[in-house]
């Protein structure tokens, strides 16, 4: 017996990415938590927003209005704008 695998998205070769240097501390840092709209998403978001902002780090949530599409680029930009890092929740 075989399995086939499917690979919905169509790439031919997946895209490489450089990974972004993690910051030496939070302090003085403002994260964003993108929250996708899948259940128990915001259960997540929601204790690490307590652990973080215990820390003195300040957070700022977005939701997405569905998770079977993009977040909408205004979202995007205002995240990008007034933070240093995000967190997006994924689960289900």
């Amino acid at each position: 017996m075989s399995l086939e695998v499917l690979d919905p998205t169509g790439e031919l070769q997946p895209a490489t990415r450089q990974r972004v240097a993690r910051p030496s501390s939070l302090e003085g840092k403002r994260v964003a938590m993108l929250d996708i709209s899948k259940p128990r998403g915001d259960v997540f978001l929601d204790r690490l927003e307590e652990l973080l902002t215990a820390r003195g780090v300040r957070v700022d949530r977005f939701r997405k209005p569905t998770f079977a599409r993009p977040a909408p680029r205004a979202m995007m930009e205002e995240i990008l704008g007034k933070s240093d890092l995000m967190v997006e929740a994924l689960a289900d």
